[in-house]
Order: C-alpha cells, then sequence, then structure tokens
C-alpha cells in the first residue's frame, strides 16, 4: 500500500531518492520528501491511495511542524480514535485520513500510541524538538519495517532492496540468517538478510535518540495464549455466536475505503467466511472475487472457490496457473523479493495479487485463519508424535526413515510418501524444534554438506526455543499455536503477501487478524480450536449456514503448486553466484537427484532458487549515483 524510507546520518539527496525509488511499486500515487539539514535527517515515502486520497498526503506533520509521520498500513479505528483525540483538543485538517490520526495520536500518547491501533502498520515519527526518532510496526507485522545502524548512522525501509541502496548499508550476507533460512524456509525475525540489517518484529516500538545514537526495541505486544482447559460442550453455541460477530466486525471494518474493493476467494473455510461476512454489509453481485487455480487436480481448489462465489452471488474472476506460466514468472517474482523465501506458493499468490489488481485496489484476505484456530496439519501429528517417542526405540526409528527413503517419490499435493518421510524427519529432534524442523527445506542434520560452519540445532531454531519453551500453557497444541502465530505467521505467511501483493500495487487486508479476534483467540481453550481430530472447530461452526457444506467438509490443500514435478521439467540455472561459506557443487548434485527421481529436493531447491534471485537482484543494483 506504501513504502517509507529514509536515514540519519551521512548522505545526500540522490541516496534518499534511489531509497524511495526502489519502492515505486509500493506507492505508484505520490513521492513525499523531507529533509532536515540541520540533524541529518532524510526522509521519504511512496504512497498507494487508500483512504483520504486528497488529504492523505505525506510527509504529514501537525499544526506547528514539530512532528510529522510516515505511515504504512490501514488503520481500522481511526474513527474512533480521532473523535477521542478531537473531544481532547486536537485540530484536525484532513477529512478522515488515519495518518492524521497517527500524528495527533502520537502528541497525545507518546509511545503508548501502537497499543491503541487495531490495524497493520509501519509507521515512524520525527520528533523534531526531542531529536526523536520512533517506529512501530503492527501486532503481527503485516507490514515490515527493516533498518541498519552504527554509531552516527541510522537507516530505514519498509524493503530490504531499498535500505540497501544506500551507500553505508553493508550488503554482506549474513552467515547465521543464511543458515537460519535453510532451517526455517524464512529468516524470523530480527534476523535480516545482510550483516547490520535488522527486521522490527511485530509487536514492537524502535527509538533511536540523536542525543546518544542509542536505538532501543521495546515489545508492547506478544500473543500469548491465556486460556483455561477444560472446553465443555455446552458453551460452543454461546461461543460459536460471539466468534461469528467478532469475524462480522471485522470484516465490516476492512470494508472502508476509498478505492474499488474485492475479496480473495481459495474454496477454503477461511475466505469463504470472509466473502460470506462481507455480503452482509454489501450488495454481492457489487463484491469482486478472484482465484488462481492450478492445471493439476490434487492441487487445484479453483472448483471449490466457485461453488462459493456462486452461492453467494459474486462477480467472480478466475486465472490458470499452468507450467510455461509458473516458469516465467519464478525468474520474475523470486528477483524482486527482499529476503529468499521457501514458500512457493509466492508464484499464485503474487498472480492473484496482479490478476485482482485489474479490477480492485484493495483485497480481503483470510490470513491468519490456520494459525489462530489449529488448521495445519502438523496439529493433527502432536498426540502420535508424543506415542511414537514413548514406544518406538530409536534404532526402530532409524529404520523406518531408511525404509521411507526407498518409497517412489510422488508428484502429488501432500502425497503419502512426502509425509512419511516430512513425519519421520521432525521426530528425529526434540518437540521443541519439531514443527520448524517439519516444515524445513533441509534437514539439519545436512546443514553441513551445504554450509562450511554449519549451526547447532540450538543455534538454528533458537527464535522457536524459545516460543515452544516460554509458553504459558504446556498443552502442545497451544505451544503449536504459539509457534505459528509468532514465527510462521509473520515471517513466512505475511512477508510473503506482503511482497506479492506490492508487487501489483495491491493492498491486502487480513480480516482474522483484527485485535478483537485475536484477543478472543488468546482466551479460547484449545479444545474448541483442535478438538476430537477436528481442526478449526468453532470456526467451522461458526461457518455453518454462512458457506457451502461441501467447502466445511473438504480437507484442507493449502495454497500449492506442483513444484516437483515442476522444478524437474525446468532448465537448470544458467549461472550460480557464489556465496561465501555456501557449497553450490553440492546443490548440483541435489539437483541431477530430483531430476532423476532419485530424491525428492522440492523445497530446498525453490529455496536456492530464491536466494540466488535475491543475490543476483542485489549485486546487479547499484548504489545511487
Amino acid at each position: 500500500m506504501c513504502g517509507l524510507t529514509g536515514f540519519i546520518g551521512a548522505g545526500a539527496r540522490a541516496d534518499l531518492d534511489a531509497m524511495a525509488g526502489a519502492m515505486a511499486h509500493r506507492g505508484p500515487d505520490q513521492a513525499g520528501f523531507y529533509i532536515d539539514a540541520d540533524h541529518a535527517v532524510h526522509l521519504g515515502f511512496r504512497r498507494l491511495a487508500i483512504v483520504d486520497i486528497a488529504g492523505g498526503h505525506q510527509p504529514m506533520w501537525n499544526e506547528d511542524h514539530s512532528v510529522c509521520v510516515l505511515f504504512n498500513g490501514e488503520i481500522y479505528n481511526q474513527a474512533a480514535l480521532r473523535a477521542e483525540l478531537v473531544a481532547a483538543g486536537h485540530v484536525f485538517r484532513s477529512d478522515h485520513s488515519d495518518t492524521e490520526v497517527l500524528v495527533h495520536g502520537y502528541e497525545a500518547w507518546g509511545q503508548d500510541l501502537p497499543a491503541r491501533l487495531n490495524g497493520m502498520f509501519a509507521f515512524v515519527v520525527w520528533d523534531r524538538p526531542r531529536r526523536l526518532l520512533f517506529a512501530a510496526r503492527d501486532r503481527f507485522g503485516e507490514k515490515p519495517f527493516f533498518y541498519a545502524a552504527r554509531p552516527g548512522f541510522f537507516g530505514f525501509a519498509s524493503e530490504l532492496s531499498a535500505l540497501i541502496r544506500h551507500p553505508g548499508v553493508d550488503r554482506t550476507m549474513d552467515p547465521v540468517s543464511l543458515q537460519k533460512f535453510f532451517a526455517y524456509g524464512y529468516i524470523p525475525a530480527p534476523n535480516a538478510l545482510y550483516r547490520g540489517s535488522r527486521k522490527l518484529p511485530g509487536g514492537c516500538s524502535l527509538t533511536l535518540d540523536l542525543a546518544d545514537f542509542t536505538v532501543r526495541v521495546r515489545r508492547y505486544w506478544r500473543f500469548s495464549i491465556d486460556a483455561a482447559e477444560n472446553a465443555p460442550d455446552d458453551r460452543i453455541p454461546a461461543l460459536t455466536e460471539e466468534l461469528r460477530g467478532l469475524l462480522d466486525q471485522a470484516v465490516a471494518r476492512r470494508l472502508v475505503g476509498d478505492v474499488p474493493l474485492g475479496v480473495f476467494l481459495s474454496g477454503g473455510i477461511d475466505s469463504s467466511v470472509v466473502l460470506a461476512l462481507a455480503a452482509r454489509h454489501r450488495d454481492p453481485a457489487t463484491l469482486d472475487t478472484f482465484t488462481i487455480g492450478v492445471n493439476e487436480p490434487s492441487f487445484d481448489e479453483s472448483p471449490y472457490a466457485s461453488a462459493v462465489a456462486a452461492a453467494i452471488g459474486t462477480r467472480h474472476h478466475e486465472r490458470i496457473l499452468d507450467f510455461g506460466l509458473a516458469r516465467d514468472l519464478s525468474g520474475q517474482v523470486l528477483a524482486r523479493l527482499d529476503e529468499p523465501s521457501a514458500d512457493p506458493s509466492i508464484l499464485p499468490t503474487y498472480m492473484l495479487s496482479a490478476f485482482a489488481r485489474e479490477t480492485v485496489t484493495v483485497a480481503l484476505s483470510g490470513d491468519g485463519g490456520d494459525e489462530l484456530f489449529a488448521g495445519y496439519d502438523p496439529f493433527a501429528a502432536l498426540a502420535p508424535a508424543a506415542w511414537y517417542d514413548r514406544l518406538v526405540p530409536q534404532p526402530v526409528h532409524l529404520l523406518l526413515r531408511r525404509m521411507t527413503g526407498l518409497l517412489p517419490h510422488g508428484n502429488g499435493n501432500m502425497s503419502l510418501d512426502f509425509k512419511l518421510r516430512r513425519t519421520l524427519m521432525g521426530l528425529s529432534y526434540p518437540p521443541n524444534v519439531r514443527l520448524p524442523v517439519w516444515m524445513s527445506p533441509l534437514d539439519p542434520n545436512r546443514m553441513g554438506a551445504l554450509f562450511d560452519a554449519p549451526l547447532s540445532v540450538e543455534e538454528l531454531y533458537s527464535e522457536a526455543i524459545e516460543v515452544w519453551d516460554n509458553a504459558r500453557s504446556r498443552n502442545p497444541v497451544d505451544r503449536a499455536l504459539e509457534f505459528f502465530t509468532n514465527l510462521y505467521l509473520p515471517d513466512d505467511i505475511l512477508a510473503k503477501t506482503d511482497r506479492a501483493s506490492m508487487m501489483a500495487s495491491l493492498e491486502t487486508r487480513a480480516v482474522f487478524l483484527d485485535n478483537d479476534v485475536v484477543d478472543f483467540c488468546a482466551r479460547l481453550p484449545h479444545g474448541y480450536k483442535y478438538r476430537r481430530g477436528v481442526r478449526k472447530f468453532l470456526l467451522r461452526r461458526a461457518a455453518d449456514g454462512l458457506v457451502p457444506d461441501a467447502v466445511l467438509r473438504r480437507p484442507k490443500k493449502g495454497f500449492g503448486i506442483p513444484l516437483a514435478r515442476w522444478l524437474r521439467q525446468m532448465p537448470p540455472v544458467s549461472s550460480v553466484s557464489a556465496i561465501p561459506g555456501m557449497r553450490s557443487d553440492w546443490i548440483a548434485d541435489r539437483w541431477s537427484a530430483a531430476r532423476t527421481g532419485q530424491e525428492d529436493e522440492r523445497l530446498l531447491l525453490w529455496s536456492w532458487l530464491s536466494l540466488q534471485g535475491v543475490v543476483g537482484r542485489n549485486e546487479r543494483m547499484p548504489y545511487a549515483a
């Protein structure tokens, strides 16, 4: 929706222009700049106009030009906050700009402002009298914020590729972050791809005091489950109605805007509920819905999406992603990422975003539903895994892993052989790292084959271990929910959606991440999320009567592509960038094994392609002239 950038310290206007220009896709509607020569402050902004198109220009100042803000996002409770601020005596010049709410909100509440916001945001406040830079990111980190700091210099940007356009920012890759990428499939915050650069984690704020040039990061919120263990049947009807009401309210909040709006529709429960509730607030015949299909039956969900759209009566739009288009798109999309991603659904997500942008500027999504309501396959594996640990001796486990290695490799979506290998790989490790290992592009035991100085399992998964071990609840379902919401959701799912949608200059809004819905989930006992083998139990109850029964009954597929088959058909990478500390010759061997069908290396090879795309792009990207 927007891109913000800037720096304090050495640098010139040309550097600022280059940084902002690298994010033109995030904000094609307006560019804004401010330079405070007295304090060496340089601020740049690119705007995608959504709310108060005429009055929302940035940087935006207060009345006496002592405080200004750069803002990327949407504040859904802005009307209530504006009324509170007006009652306290603040004077607004815009009609309904949520950016101006941040300006006056900072004046009124200072660094407590982020905790009052219900929305998605990354913003920077320059407080000139106090010589203070204040930045904050929303609860889950829907909107990105990268920064680099050293004595006498501080730079920031919505995208890492913009930040490194400043010559004072190091482009040397961080070896720890590289290994964490192959361990998780994404780089968990606060780590970032380059030395000296960091990601501000979701739910955190940052202050830079020019008096001592010290950066201070403070956490103002974290998802933490604080719920009772018991989940009695007699509470189900009341909780179902409460959840349905909260979701309806969240959808209504996200239908506000001054530009055309539509809905992403996968044919799954989450997006179908979002659409059904949106149709309560708008004539469904005026709602545009968008779906990307895949020409492989085991992956394709488009028939279900079409059925939901027909049942609700929307203007439905559908396209198919085939191998030829995927091959053409993959290099283009991977080269535009800030950091590598092991999630191949970046391709259909980008295609969906570009497709939707032909008609609308904003799209509602179902992101967050799986993480908050236990929708993923690993939730069903937690209890059997505990029994397996108790009953299966290590020698038998190792024998089983060798036997599954002899199975033929399937190309289907979550084929049996793929699930068996993944399951047994995860069971080779302790419970506090099992979830990320199950999803890892590379078995930690093989890190030594790819890296010259491999990290230990404890170092690789330090973030996951911290989340698992420090969870308030000892129940494995609650612990898994905290892993998915605090790590996988912000650093994989939301990062993927932000980058893919912003490549197409499209704003996406995640209904399930509304503050009130999330707070409800944090208080909800796990027995209402995963109940007697049923995932998303309460959400399914809330969806009953809103979406077709066929959607509620069908198994989850996920937004996938036939990656294993497509990788075998893709031509070899013409040139490979050498990365210090990594063995590209080993990757070449893995690629040969995958092409002949001897091994299933789909996630590893996609991760390598993604890394090569990012590295190759940044090698070609010059600093400002």
